[in-house]
């Protein structure tokens, strides 16, 4: 919600990574800052209004965020999509950083424009997005860095293997990097370095951000 700059570029990124993605603003005329390659919904409305939501397609969504250039609005918006259709990433952009802090607490991540970029309200939307770090010259093997939702949390290795269909090699967590092994669980914030044969991460992504319970 919000077409400002940050809106179009987050917008416009996530509809590079291959995510649907629907941009709500009040104004049409801001739908111009959106590149002529951008293939998800414009819609023209209040980001708070339900019926402006559901046919931004809301009740599908897999996150939100509102960064248009008011406070307001955006803590509003913020709270009538976690409360009324239940998304649970959400993430405000609040300029006020006392404001900020308050809404922190009541659970809803906040960014403040002065300190964190269109990058960092990535981060809050979703999972960090799938990346392939390393791909051989000639593009038969790859390495593919994810981190799971959280209903992947305490399970083992061997079960995340078998359902993602690849080989974890090692795992970053707090900051170490350890070789993996079968005796492991995931844990919250662990990133997952997959070897895989060719370089599309997507299938990946895709598998990582449903409920394990769907793969089996």
């Amino acid at each position: 919600m919000g077409a400002g700059r940050v809106g179009t570029t987050l917008a416009a990124m996530l509809d590079d990574r291959g995510h649907s993605v629907a941009l709500i603003d009040q104004n049409p005329d801001a739908f111009r800052r959106l590149p002529s390659s951008f293939s998800g919904r414009r819609v023209t409305g209040i980001g708070f209004d339900r019926d402006t939501l559901r046919q931004a397609g809301i009740e599908d969504a897999y996150a939100f965020a509102a960064v248009s250039n008011g406070d307001n609005s955006n803590i509003i918006s913020a709270r009538v999509v976690r409360e009324t259709f239940g998304i649970e990433r959400v993430v405000a952009r609040i300029y006020d950083p006392t404001r900020a802090e308050a809404y922190e607490r009541l659970g809803i991540p906040t960014v403040a424009t002065v300190r964190r970029t269109t990058e960092a309200v990535l981060t809050w939307m979703m999972p960090p997005d799938v990346d392939t770090v390393w791909t051989h010259a000639n593009g038969s093997v790859s390495i593919v860095k994810a981190r799971p939702i959280k209903s992947w949390m305490s399970l083992d290795f061997p079960t995340v293997e078998s359902l993602v269909g690849h080989r974890i090699v090692f795992v970053s967590r707090l900051g170490t990097v350890h070789v993996a092994s079968a005796s492991m669980v995931v844990q919250e914030n662990d990133e997952l370095y997959f070897a895989v044969e060719g370089s599309d991460p997507i299938p990946i992504r895709e598998i990582l951000t449903r409920d394990p319970a769907q793969e089996v």
